[in-house]
């Protein structure tokens, strides 16, 4: 297959790559606190971008250095994938039951004093910097476990060295793309549910949450206790 076929296949993939169940719940638990459609879909790119340097690190060891990951290696790193998707859902979950704080207020007009009680949504509004972080540390957790693997079985049949990093990198980009998209459809409901539909937000964010609590718990059942 020419060079061309070979990036082209990496591409795609990448983009089918990113609609992996795992990958999907680790996302939805951050876009579900994001108040904008730019918001969510920047997350799924820092993901993408974090998910592309572990593969690029662990594909460079693979191609150059010749290392190998055995499979008890790569049950173990599937497992912490399991542990992340239980504290993000975990945190999410937290998040969505503690949103709502009463406050009293007090103030006086003249020698009148007046008490207020009212309630703020106490949604977390994560800086650009924090999520940005979060974003790539989840993504870069992904890339080490299976969906590294995953990539490697195809990159050892590349005979150029140097075609199989770009292929690494074509995947990453493949991967940057498809999880923006998938972020930004994601987000749709949620964005718009936000002021009109606080009952049904507050649903899709519990759906959100317990969908990767539970996908993770499978997950570390199966790569470590079965």
């Amino acid at each position: 297959m020419s060079t061309v076929g070979i990036l082209i296949i990496g591409f795609a993939l990448g983009l089918q790559h990113a609609v992996e169940a795992d990958h999907l719940a680790a996302v939805s638990t951050i876009v579900s606190e994001k108040k904008s459609l730019f918001s969510a879909s920047i997350v799924g790119g820092f993901w993408g971008l974090g998910h592309t340097i572990s593969l690029f690190v662990v594909g460079a060891l693979v191609i150059f250095l010749k290392l190998q990951i055995s499979e008890t290696a790569e049950a173990r790193l599937e497992a912490i994938v399991g542990v992340m998707l239980i504290a993000l859902g975990i945190n999410a979950l937290r998040k969505l039951f503690s949103a709502d704080t009463v406050h009293i207020h007090k103030h006086e007009h003249g020698t009148r004093e007046h008490v207020h009680i009212h309630s703020h949504g106490n949604e977390p509004v994560a800086s650009h910097h924090r999520f940005s972080i979060r974003s790539v540390m989840i993504g870069m957790v992904h890339g080490l476990a299976g969906s590294a693997a995953l990539m490697l079985l195809v990159v050892p049949t590349i005979a150029s060295p140097w075609v199989a990093m770009s292929y690494i990198l074509v995947f990453g980009v493949g991967s940057i793309g498809g999880m923006m998209a998938m972020s930004f459809l994601i987000g749709l409901p949620m964005h718009f549910t936000l002021n009109r539909f606080t009952a049904l937000n507050k649903s899709l964010k519990l759906i959100a949450g317990c969908f990767s609590l539970i996908l993770g718990g499978l997950i570390v059942y199966e790569k470590l206790l079965v």
